[in-house]
């Protein structure tokens, strides 16, 4: 792999892989929806593909290297639209052909994107009785790859290489900042928030590390429901979240999230999706309870693929994302997991999935008993 060159007008590169990652900071001093000290955003929506080209290259380069997958091999994968991106990035970069299966909720631009970038996509029509959309995607990944046996299945929400993909991420921090004192990370496949948490914690051992995740979610122990955000959250048991890592975790609802979009577009233009907006929000709200000028929020996108939600006033109304102030504060929130939308928080942080903990077996990840990883 060549390195970019660095040039008056900024970095030459040689190829595709080049441009992933070193993405800018900003300074955010939106309200959002109160006044709040401000914080940094790590800006990974410029990077080509956005956030999860981080992922996507990480792990495909492990398996090449491994001899899991060969010049030219076919990559499946399950995606609600952003490591689908990715990969097409990847793909194109290295030579694989690509094939994504997503489901109908997936948004029209993602869905047009990663067809104009040649990767096949397969749209599965009904979530599965346990463990929802993400379950009927990956059983169609099962098939395909029985069909394609030389296929290689990258399993984002369990490949190490996910969260290794991310460790740049922590160490570009570690060169923009002389100090750190919070980092609030979205969670879904658990990659990022593992990967900049493991190099951060390694020089900065006192930086408090904040998950952000959507009610209906069963990362942290929720009872998994309809979540209408995407780009976070789970309705299975992701092997790469590394739940000891975390501080405390927040559930922002699409209401709070859509705002925070809205109010960072007003107020700051750079804005972003259901992630970006969910992150601003608790980002904000922990520089004002700490007073510290030094916290980073990690925003994955840009607002382009949101046209259709956030953005669309039409959509807002009929899913009652208007007409609702966001709460000042979080509501507390200690052992009970009801899933209320309302923004809430939680300092009390253990993995929920029985199948790691006790071997005895998961209702949504479908372990069986004795196969703790």
């Amino acid at each position: 792999m060549n390195h970019p060159e660095n040039t008056p007008g900024g970095r030459k590169c040689h190829s595709l892989s080049e441009l992933v990652g070193n993405t800018p900071v900003l300074r955010v001093t939106a309200p959002l929806p109160e006044p709040h000290p401000g914080f940094w955003a790590k800006l990974e929506g410029m990077s080509p593909g956005g956030m999860k080209s981080r992922a996507a290259l990480s792990m495909v380069v492990g398996a090449r290297r491994r001899g899991e997958l060969r010049a030219g091999g076919t990559i499946v994968e399950s995606t609600s639209g952003t490591l689908g991106i990715g990969l097409a990035y990847v793909g194109i970069a290295l030579g694989h052909p690509v094939v994504l299966v997503t489901d109908h909720e997936i948004d029209n631009l993602t869905l047009a994107l990663l067809r104009a970038y040649g990767a096949r996509v397969e749209i599965v029509r009904e979530p599965a009785p346990r463990g929802g959309w993400q379950r009927a995607r990956r059983d169609r990944v099962a098939e395909l790859l029985a069909e394609h046996e030389e296929a290689f299945w990258p399993d984002q929400y369990n490949n190490p290489d996910n969260a290794a993909g991310y460790e740049p991420l922590g160490r570009e921090l570690l060169a923009q900042f002389d100090r750190v004192d919070t980092v609030v990370c979205s969670v879904g496949t658990g990659g990022h928030s593992a990967g900049v948490a493991s190099v951060l914690r390694a020089h900065l051992p006192n930086v408090r590390i904040v998950g952000v995740d959507s009610p209906g979610s069963a990362l942290f122990g929720q009872r998994p429901d309809k979540r209408l955000m995407r780009g976070l959250g789970s309705s299975i048991h992701p092997d790469n979240v590394a739940y000891h890592q975390f501080d405390e975790v927040h559930w922002i609802g699409p209401s709070e999230a859509a705002r925070a979009c809205r109010d960072l577009a007003r107020g700051n233009f750079v804005t972003g999706g259901w992630s970006t907006g969910a992150v601003a929000l608790a980002s904000a709200w922990c520089a004002a309870e700490t007073g510290s000028d030094e916290v980073v929020g990690i925003f994955p996108d840009g607002p382009h693929r949101y046209w259709e939600t956030i953005y669309d006033d039409e959509f807002g109304e009929r899913n009652g994302l208007h007409g609702t102030r966001c709460a000042r504060h979080p509501a507390e929130r200690g052992t009970e997991r009801s899933g209320a939308a309302r923004w809430s928080r939680s300092r009390e942080i253990t993995d929920p999935c029985p199948g790691r903990t006790t071997g005895t077996g998961c209702s949504l990840c479908d372990r069986e008993e004795g196969a703790l990883p």
